[in-house]
C-alpha cells in the first residue's frame, strides 16, 4: 500500500506501470471504517426537525407519483470500499472497476447508479502446455467468493490468491499485475493488465467515446513453453441484480478489418430503461493471436458448462435465440509463449452504445455527443471497439505526455501526483451527460456559440444528489473543466447565462422554511439545471430545500467564473457574450446591501452553499465572495470600456473593503458573521473564498489587507487543520477560537473535501506551500488510503467514522491547486 519510492526516472514506457498513483495489493484492508449515519446534537435536531417532517411528507407524495427525491436521505449509499479507476470516456455512461478486479457501479441510465458487482463480467486466464492441454484456469478477480447458497457461477474457480495481485491507479488508466504460479506444472507467468479510457484534455472527440481498452502483457518467467489464453466475459443488464427479465436481448458476433489484423467480437443487444443500450467486447486477431467467440452462457447458472468449454473447441458452439432470459457472452484470445519469453500481448476492447437517452418527463430523445462520430442507429459498438483497438496507443501517449508534466516535477510530493489525477475520475463517473444540441436548438444560436461545437454538458452534484450542474458546487469543481476541457466549461456557462432572464412562476414549497415561492426568479442564477429523472434543462431549480433566488452566493459565483474563464482563455467573444448578464446579476445582488455598506448581508437562514449553516448580517464567506465579484466586475468593465459600470462598482468596492474589515476583522482573522451571536466569532475555513478566486484570476490587487490575509490563513491552519485530528483529515469547516469544533450546525462540524482542496490552493497562492500541501495531504490519505472512499470521494467527512454524500462534484477543486502551482511558478515564486 502507498506510493512507490524508486525507479521514478526509469518510467519512459507509457504503457508500463508508473511509479506514482494509488497502489494497493488485492488483499488490502482499509483501517478506517466509515458509514453514512445521522449523528446530530439536540440543538441540531431541534433546528432540523421541521425540515425532516416536511421531507418525509415530500417523499411520500413523490412515492405516490412513482418518483424519487433528488436528494434521497432514506436510501443512502454506504461505503463499499471499491476503490478503482472507472471505465469509459466523458458523458456517455460509466462502469466502475474495483482494485480487486470487479466490475461494479454501472451508470447507463442517466443519473441512476447501480451499486452492485456484476460477477459474470470477468477476465479468466487459462494456461496450456505446448500441445494445448489445459493446466491451469482461474478467474482474475479476488473479490467474489460464492457462498453455500450462491449458485451463480459457483463452478468457476475464484481462488486466485489476493496476495499475488497488485494494483496501480492513475486515472484515466490503471494497472493490474498478477503473478500466476503453479509449481506442479512449472508455471511462473506474470500478467499485467493496462486499462485505459480515452479521457484526454483538449481532445473532445475521443474523450466522448464510451470505450475502454485492456492491454495485457504476458511474461513467461519459466523455462517451459506454454500457450496462454485470456477470456473476457460480459453479461446483459444495467448492473443490478434485479435486472432479470426486464428486456428482450440477443447476441451476435462481428468481424471488422483493422490496420494490422482483424477485430473479432460479440455484441449484446438490449434495452435499459426502455432505451437501446448495446454492449460489445472484442479482441484483435493477428499472426500471433488466435481469437474465439462465445455467443451465449447463462450468467445466473453455476457456469460449469461454459467454464469447461473455455479450453476446448466447444467454446464457440453456443448460440442465443434471443429472449428475456439472462445472457452472457465472451471473447477468448490465445498466444503461444516460449520459455522466458516476455514480449507477448493481448488486447480487448469494451464499448457500450446507448446513443439516445430519454428523460422521463421530457419530450423527445437526446443524442449523446459521441454520435457525431459514430451515428445514432445503435449499431456503433463494433466500430467503437475497432476504433479503440486501433487508437489506444495514441491515447496512451497523449495521456502520458499530459501527465508527465506533473509526474516528472520533483518539487511536487508523491501523494499529490496520485491525488491530482485520481480525483479527476468524476468527469466520467459523475452521472455525466454530454449531448448534441438538436437542430431546432442549434438554429436559434449564433454561429460562434460554443454549444454548437461542444454540445451541452451536464454532471450531477453527487451520486446521491441528482441535480445537474449544481452551480454553487460547480464553482469549486469548475477548475477541472476550465483547465482541461475549456470548451465544456464555456458550454455550461452559456446555459447558465441563458437561464438568467428565465422565469418559472410554478409555486413550490421550500422544505427548510416551510414557505412557498416561484421556482425560478428572473435575473438570477439558478441553483441547478434540473433532474435527469424529470425534465432537465427545461425545468430548472429542482432543488427543494430553500428559495435559491435569495441565496447570496449564486450570482457572484457566476461573475467570478466568467472572470476566471476569461483570464485562462483570453477569449474576448466569451467575455462579450457574458458581460451583459454579469451586470444584470450584480445589480440584482445589490438588493442584499440595504445599508449601502458596499457588501451584501445574509438574512438569517442558510442562504448559500452551506445549506444548514445560518449566516446573519455581513458574513466572511458571502462578503468575501461579493467583494471579489465587485473587483472582477470592475476589471471586466474596464476591458469592455463600460465606464459607467466601472465607476459605479469601483465606488462600491472601496466602500465594501472598508465595511468588510470593520465588521469582521478581530485582529487575527475574519469572524464568521457580524450577527453578534455567541458563535459569530467561529473560525471558518472558507472565510477567504473570494480571495481564492481572485488569486485564481491572477489578480494580485490588495482587495483584502495582505497582513490580515496572512494572519487569517495562519489562524485557519493552526485551528481548522492542525487542531482537527492533528491535520490528518483536511480542514474542518468551523472551529471555535478555543480549539473546539463548532457544532452549531451539522455542516459546521464537517470537513468538506472540495473546500479543503480550495483552501490548500489559497495557501499556495499566498506563499504558504507547506501548509497547502499538508492540508490536502491529510485529506487525500484519509480518503484513499484509510477509508476506502477513493474514486467515490464524498462531500464531507465527519469524525473518524462517518461521511456524507458519496461520489461528489466539489473535490474536483483539487485542480485549483495545480492552477496555483502553475501561476506561482510562472512568476518565479516556486
Amino acid at each position: 500500500m502507498g506510493v512507490v519510492k524508486d525507479d521514478k526516472d526509469s518510467w519512459t514506457d507509457p504503457s508500463s506501470v508508473p511509479p506514482y498513483g494509488w497502489k494497493a495489493r488485492s488483499d488490502y484492508k482499509f483501517p478506517q471504517k466509515r458509514k453514512q449515519k445521522l449523528d446530530i446534537t439536540f440543538h441540531q435536531m431541534r433546528v432540523l426537525l421541521p425540515l425532516i417532517l416536511r421531507y418525509v411528507w415530500y417523499t411520500i407524495k413523490l412515492w405516490f407519483k412513482r418518483m424519487t427525491p433528488v436528494m434521497d436521505f432514506v436510501n443512502i449509499v454506504q461505503n463499499k470500499e471499491k476503490s478503482g479507476v472507472p471505465l469509459g470516456g466523458i458523458g456517455a455512461g460509466s462502469i466502475g472497476r474495483g482494485f480487486k478486479g470487479e466490475f461494479c457501479r454501472f451508470q447507463m441510465d442517466p443519473g441512476n447508479y447501480k451499486y452492485e458487482d456484476v460477477i459474470a463480467n470477468q477476465f479468466i486466464v487459462t494456461v496450456y502446455d505446448e500441445q494445448g492441454n489445459p493446466l491451469y484456469q482461474k478467474v482474475l478477480s479476488t473479490f467474489h467468493k460464492p457462498g453455500c447458497f450462491d449458485r451463480a457461477l459457483s463452478s468457476w474457480d475464484w481462488t486466485f490468491p489476493a496476495s499475488n495481485v497488485h494494483y496501480t491507479a492513475l486515472y484515466p488508466r490503471a494497472w493490474y499485475m498478477y503473478d500466476v504460479v503453479d509449481k506442479a506444472h512449472n508455471i511462473d507467468i506474470k500478467l499485467t493488465c493496462h486499462q485505459i479510457s480515452p479521457v484526454i484534455p483538449h481532445n473532445y472527440e475521443d474523450s466522448s467515446h464510451p470505450a475502454c481498452v485492456f492491454e495485457w502483457f504476458i511474461e513467461n518467467n519459466s523455462s517451459s513453453s506454454f500457450q496462454v489464453s485470456l477470456t473476457m466475459s460480459m453479461r446483459d443488464g444495467d448492473g443490478s441484480s434485479s435486472w432479470f427479465g426486464k428486456s428482450y436481448k440477443t447476441s451476435e458476433d462481428f468481424e471488422l478489418s483493422s490496420e494490422d489484423g482483424v477485430v473479432l467480437g460479440v455484441t449484446i443487444r438490449q434495452k435499459i430503461a426502455g432505451v437501446a443500450c448495446n454492449y460489445s467486447i472484442a479482441s484483435k486477431q493477428d499472426d500471433q493471436t488466435i481469437v474465439k467467440r462465445c455467443l451465449f452462457f447463462d450468467p445466473s447458472g453455476n457456469g460449469k458448462t461454459f467454464w469447461n468449454a473455455i479450453p476446448t473447441e466447444n467454446f464457440e458452439n453456443f448460440s442465443c435465440d434471443g429472449g428475456k432470459k439472462n445472457l452472457g457472452c465472451a471473447v477468448k484470445s490465445l498466444v503461444k509463449l516460449k520459455g522466458f519469453q516476455n514480449n507477448s500481448s493481448i488486447c480487448f476492447a469494451l464499448a457500450w452504445d446507448m446513443p439516445k437517452i430519454h428523460f422521463p418527463y421530457s419530450p423527445g430523445d437526446h443524442l449523446r455527443y459521441y454520435t457525431k462520430f459514430f451515428g445514432s442507429d445503435c449499431d456503433a459498438g463494433p466500430k467503437i471497439c475497432r476504433y479503440a483497438l486501433n487508437k489506444f496507443k495514441v491515447w496512451t501517449k497523449e495521456i502520458y505526455n499530459w501527465q508527465q508534466t506533473i509526474l516528472a516535477d520533483k518539487k511536487l510530493p508523491d501523494w499529490y501526483k496520485s491525488a491530482i489525477f485520481n480525483e479527476l475520475y468524476y468527469v466520467s463517473d459523475g452521472g455525466t451527460n454530454w449531448l448534441v444540441l438538436d437542430d431546432e436548438e442549434a438554429e436559434k444560436l449564433p454561429d460562434d456559440d460554443p454549444r454548437k461545437l461542444y454540445g451541452r454538458f451536464a454532471y450531477l452534484e453527487g451520486h446521491e444528489y441528482r441535480m445537474y450542474n449544481t452551480y454553487d458546487v460547480h464553482f469549486y469543481a469548475s477548475f477541472a473543466l476550465a483547465m482541461l476541457w475549456p470548451g465544456l466549461q464555456k458550454s455550461l456557462q452559456y446555459d447558465f447565462k441563458d437561464s438568467i432572464p428565465r422565469e418559472d412562476n410554478t409555486i413550490i414549497e421550500y422544505l427548510f422554511e416551510g414557505t412557498t415561492g416561484p421556482r425560478k426568479v428572473k435575473d438570477s442564477i439558478p441553483h441547478d439545471l434540473g433532474d435527469p429523472n424529470y425534465n432537465p434543462f427545461n425545468i430548472i431549480n429542482i432543488y427543494p430545500i430553500h428559495d435559491v433566488s435569495e441565496w447570496k452566493d449564486l450570482n457572484v459565483k457566476f461573475v467570478l467564473q466568467v472572470y476566471r474563464d476569461f483570464t485562462l482563455t483570453k477569449d474576448h467573444n466569451y467575455l462579450r457574450d457574458m458581460y451583459p448578464q454579469v451586470v444584470v446579476v450584480m445589480n440584482r445582488s445589490l438588493r442584499w446591501d440595504p445599508d449601502h455598506l458596499g457588501v451584501i448581508q445574509n438574512d438569517g437562514f442558510p442562504d448559500q452553499t452551506y445549506d444548514t449553516w445560518v449566516m446573519l448580517g455581513v458574513s466572511a464567506y458571502c462578503g468575501s465572495l461579493f467583494i471579489a465579484a465587485v473587483q472582477a466586475t470592475v476589471k471586466m468593465a474596464k476591458i469592455m470600456e463600460d465606464n459607467e459600470v466601472h465607476d459605479k462598482f469601483k465606488d462600491i468596492l472601496e466602500r465594501g473593503k472598508v465595511s468588510f474589515d470593520e465588521k469582521l476583522w478581530n485582529g487575527k482573522y475574519f469572524i464568521f458573521d457580524s450577527s453578534g451571536d455567541v458563535y459569530s466569532d467561529t473560525i471558518m475555513s472558507d472565510q477567504l473564498c473570494g480571495l481564492w478566486y481572485l488569486r485564481s484570476c491572477n489578480d494580485e490587487d490588495e482587495v483584502f489587507p495582505r497582513s490580515h490575509v496572512q494572519s487569517a490563513l495562519k489562524t485557519i491552519y493552526d485551528h481548522n487543520v492542525l487542531m482537527y485530528y492533528d491535520g490528518t483529515q483536511g480542514a474542518v469547516n468551523g472551529m471555535r477560537p478555543n480549539g473546539d469544533v463548532d457544532r452549531i450546525a451539522t455542516q459546521s462540524e464537517e470537513s468538506w473535501t472540495g473546500v479543503t482542496y480550495a483552501l490548500a490552493s489559497l495557501f499556495i497562492f499566498e506563499g504558504m506551500m507547506d501548509e497547502g500541501f499538508n492540508t490536502a495531504r491529510g485529506l487525500y490519505e484519509t480518503i484513499f488510503e484509510k477509508s476506502g472512499l477513493g474514486f467515490a470521494t464524498p462531500e464531507a467527512l465527519h469524525g473518524l467514522d462517518s461521511y456524507r454524500a458519496v461520489g461528489y462534484m466539489r473535490p474536483l477543486s483539487i485542480w485549483s491547486i495545480q492552477h496555483a502551482i502553475e501561476l506561482q511558478r510562472a512568476k518565479g515564486l516556486l
